[in-house]
């Protein structure tokens, strides 16, 4: 092989991720910038490819249980949209309970894994639409999210490096720390903060201790799905995204947080910068 194969290799490996990267970027802020049918049908199509992923992983295979959780997160994030708001919630139960049937020959990990994670995949992507959906501040509820979980890896990974000490879960990802979740929270409280100050023009307190509480759950969605790989004995979800592995890889601490972000509107009533 000549000398300089394995650096153009690598430099391949790196464009192709790169423009992964910014495609995936871009179509989700079209997405989700456009808000309506178009943000549903980009939840849909997540929540159909992480539904795929997630059975491939718990069961080695895509079957029918497959096609039912991946159909569950479509109908749960069209539901979001009034006109297929009951229709869409009927029919993404009906498919989690396809899924509970189908799945009785499984093991107990692999058919809980299916049922429960195909449930959560669907809440999680159906909230993030119900975020943007809000006439006040929906662009901005989605962009704090997304803000707030950038944070929170930033902050995780600085303090982790520069402080160590003990490992959160190590027989599941040996690299995060105790000192990386402080880092990730308090990066993402700031983050919430500052926000919240340039979006209302007054400091949320509120927005802050949720914007840790997210901070928090996204870490644990990230540990979640690493601990989904390595009982499966995968490194990556799937090869959807290259050089980034799949949706899952990308999504598990963004859905964790968008979750959170949107129970907490749901149960209040009103945008999280409504106080």
């Amino acid at each position: 092989m000549a000398p300089g194969a394995p650096k153009a290799r690598s430099f391949a490996d790196l464009r192709a991720r790169t423009l992964a990267g910014v495609a995936m970027a871009a179509l989700a802020a079209l997405a989700l910038g456009l808000g309506g049918w178009i943000a549903a049908a980009f939840a849909a199509a997540c929540a159909g490819g992480m539904g795929w992923e997630l059975r491939r992983m718990a069961a080695g295979r895509f079957d029918g249980a497959g096609w039912a959780i991946a159909a569950a997160g479509v109908a749960a994030s069209l539901a979001t949209q009034g006109a297929f708001f009951r229709s869409g919630l009927a029919v993404a139960a009906a498919c989690l309970i396809a899924a509970l049937l189908l799945t009785r020959r499984d093991g107990g990990w692999a058919r809980w894994t299916t049922v429960i994670g195909g449930g959560y995949i669907a809440v999680a992507c159906a909230g993030l639409v119900g975020l943007r959906d809000d006439p006040l501040y929906g662009w901005e509820a989605v962009l704090w999210v997304v803000l707030v979980v950038v944070a929170t890896d930033v902050g995780a990974y600085f303090a982790g490096r520069i402080i160590g000490g003990p490992k959160l879960w190590p027989r599941v990802s040996p690299s995060k720390t105790w000192a990386g979740l402080g880092g990730g929270m308090a990066c993402a409280t700031a983050v919430g903060a500052i926000f919240s100050s340039a979006t209302t023009g007054t400091l949320i307190h509120e927005v802050a201790i949720v914007s840790g509480v997210m901070a928090v759950v996204s870490q644990g969605g990230d540990l979640a799905e690493s601990s989904l790989k390595r009982r499966a004995g995968v490194k990556d979800s799937s090869n959807l995204i290259p050089g980034h592995g799949g949706l899952l890889d990308r999504m598990d601490g963004l859905m964790a947080a968008a979750l959170v972000a949107a129970i907490v509107t749901f149960l209040r009533g009103k945008s999280v910068f409504i106080w």
